[in-house]
């Protein structure tokens, strides 16, 4: 590439993209975490890093926050955020981990210094413990887990 086609997309509009995973148990309650470093809850995954996949980052989140080694599901929500709690606007996508055992679950080992507990959460307590966005991005990742769908949502809200 010349000189002026690289520093074209070198001033490109950056955004911020974080990957979770949608773990759900036999009873259809979705696995939330308590970070240590926030005050709210939120669906396990975290950043992904420059020269990182989605999917890798998922991947990597989940042995780094539960210390678990998943199959990746399909993908299930991409969320537009627009700039609020983060300066910056920002694509967060869902993955599906599917159903996670009691047995597995039992394996989970959280990282101290990052996440402070973990829980099986019903539609109430997603609505009590994540922020108004997370949660209707969470109620879209289970809707298209149900629907065997993948959604497109803007801060939440399913578009479509």
């Amino acid at each position: 590439m010349g000189n002026e086609t690289t520093d074209l997309i070198a001033n490109l509009p950056r955004k911020r993209m974080g990957a979770g995973v949608l773990f759900v148990d036999d009873e259809g309650r979705v696995l939330l975490v308590e970070p240590t470093y926030k005050d709210y809850w939120e669906i396990p995954g975290g950043v992904v890093e420059a020269e990182e996949s989605p999917a890798a980052a998922a991947v990597r989140e989940i042995r780094e926050e539960l210390g678990l080694e998943i199959e990746l599901g399909r993908l299930l929500v991409t969320d537009w955020v627009p700039s609020g709690i983060y300066p910056g606007d920002g694509v967060m996508v869902v993955f599906d981990g599917g159903v996670l055992s009691a047995e597995r679950a039992a394996a989970i080992v959280l990282p101290a210094d990052e996440l402070r507990s973990w829980a099986w959460c019903d539609a109430n307590e997603i609505k009590r413990l994540l922020p108004a966005a997370l949660a209707r991005r969470v109620s879209g990742a289970l809707r298209a887990r149900r629907e065997g769908i993948a959604v497109y949502s803007e801060d939440g809200y399913v578009i479509g």
